[in-house]
């Protein structure tokens, strides 16, 4: 029988063997990295602009400092940015980057051809 879609097991091996190269081991950190991940990439698909202080206050579980830390993270490693509102320049919108944005999307798409 030819194996034509890799299964869950040999999935998750060949994402931690590019765990410090990619997003990988950043967003798998922990459920509230995970879920900043989940929450930016939502925001971005349904072309909702979410603010960083609505991040912050939607990440459950998490504190409002260890949130920033979180966020300050991401966009020093490249994954998101930061973009000044017009109307506002003190509300910052979170956008994902990019490279991020294909990283995701070849995540996703990996996924739903998993075999189990």
């Amino acid at each position: 029988m030819q194996k034509t879609a890799k299964d869950l097991l040999e999935f998750w091996e060949d994402q931690m063997k590019l765990s410090h190269m990619s997003s990988n081991y950043f967003f798998r950190k922990s459920p509230s990295h995970y879920h900043m991940m989940l929450l930016v990439m939502h925001a971005y698909k349904y072309e909702e602009n979410l603010t960083v202080e609505e991040l912050k206050t939607k990440l459950f579980k998490t504190s409002r400092p260890k949130s920033a830390l979180m966020i300050n993270e991401a966009c020093e490693k490249g994954f998101f940015y930061l973009e000044k509102t017009s109307n506002d320049q003190r509300k910052k919108h979170i956008k994902p980057s990019e490279s991020f944005i294909k990283e995701f999307n070849n995540y996703i798409e990996t996924l739903k051809h998993l075999n189990f």
